[in-house]
């Protein structure tokens, strides 16, 4: 039976090539169908807003990813978080498949010590609270016996061709084009990041693994925590660009927002920046693998392929 995968970014992309690779057919379900797919996959077009739809393309399936996004807009994640999380618990009691949930951090919100999973769900904000609303929904799914989820959560992600990213377009993709990279954070503050490739094999673990592991969240490992500068000058430096970084001060995104939407959306979220922001998943890497891909590795593959884009004319 396939997997099916909801959304094809990133993280999704990246999965979808994992379980490619290891032979499994893979069904990419989301509106707009990707240019390429890797050889073993299909895509079926759906919306995951649509309930009908998102059962549909759940049927015959025994697992599912759902790796979707909506537009980073604080009302629209209240809106549209929910109904998409509760579109696909819907699909996974039809089905009896499970789900891997791919998660981000914000539940947690303000915190100064590292992030564990057992931390409390937040009300703080937008954005995080619209998170912890989901969290609460699966929650209540696992516990009723209507579905399992295991959900998967990483800080800040980078890696080969992730534009969207703190330090992915703007970082990486500036070095490569001979500019000054500029970050909406603290350049010199420590900051996990998790590496895309990595995600993608952790989730693929969670697939593989038994059912105990499901109904609870887990954490990524990432690399030994570095800052922002420390590992764009990894990447500048295999590439042979000069590391210029600029940071935006965070007390300017709420003037600079009243003319830049997005950086408006960015300042409930400075809290993520403005201290160290450590994740501890050494729950997963006591079940699983502890052995993240170093920035030594990560940050110069993430450079390259930023090179390789421009010389293609991107």
């Amino acid at each position: 039976m396939p997997v099916v995968v909801f959304g094809y970014g990133a993280v999704g992309k990246a999965t979808t090539e994992a379980l490619c690779k290891s032979g499994r057919e893979v069904v990419v379900a989301q509106r707009s169908e990707p240019k390429t797919l890797p050889s073993g996959a299909r895509f079926r077009r759906c919306d995951v807003l649509d309930g009908e739809a998102v059962r549909a393309a759940a049927t015959g399936a025994d697992q599912i990813v759902a790796a979707i996004g909506f537009q980073y807009v604080g009302k629209v994640w209240q809106r549209d978080w929910p109904r998409a999380m509760g579109n696909l618990l819907a699909a996974c009691e039809s089905s009896r498949a499970r789900m891997v949930f791919i998660d981000n951090l914000y539940m947690y919100g303000p915190q100064t010590a590292p992030l564990g999973e057992d931390m409390p769900l937040t009300s703080y904000g937008e954005k995080p609270a619209a998170r912890s609303e989901v969290t609460r929904l699966w929650q209540a799914a696992c516990a009723a016996g209507r579905a399992k989820v295991a959900a998967l959560r990483a800080p800040d992600f980078y890696g080969p061709g992730v534009g969207l990213s703190h330090i992915g377009d703007s970082g990486f993709g500036a070095l490569a084009r001979g500019k000054r990279a500029v970050l909406i954070a603290p350049p010199d503050t420590p900051h996990d990041f998790c590496y895309v490739p990595d995600f993608a094999r952790a989730a693929v673990t969670l697939l593989d693994a038994p059912d105990d592991t499901y109904g609870q969240a887990w954490h990524v490992p990432s690399a030994p925590i570095r800052t922002p500068r420390q590992i764009l000058e990894l990447g500048a430096k295999a590439i042979g660009a000069v590391p210029r970084i600029s940071p935006l001060p965070l007390w300017t995104l709420p003037v600079m927002g009243l003319a830049v939407p997005m950086l408006r959306e960015m300042t409930e979220m400075r809290f993520q920046w403005d201290r160290p922001y450590r994740v501890d998943a050494s729950k997963f890497a006591r079940r699983f693998w502890g052995d993240a891909t170093p920035f030594e590795v990560g940050a110069p593959a993430a450079a390259a392929s930023f090179v390789g884009n421009v010389r293609k004319g991107g």
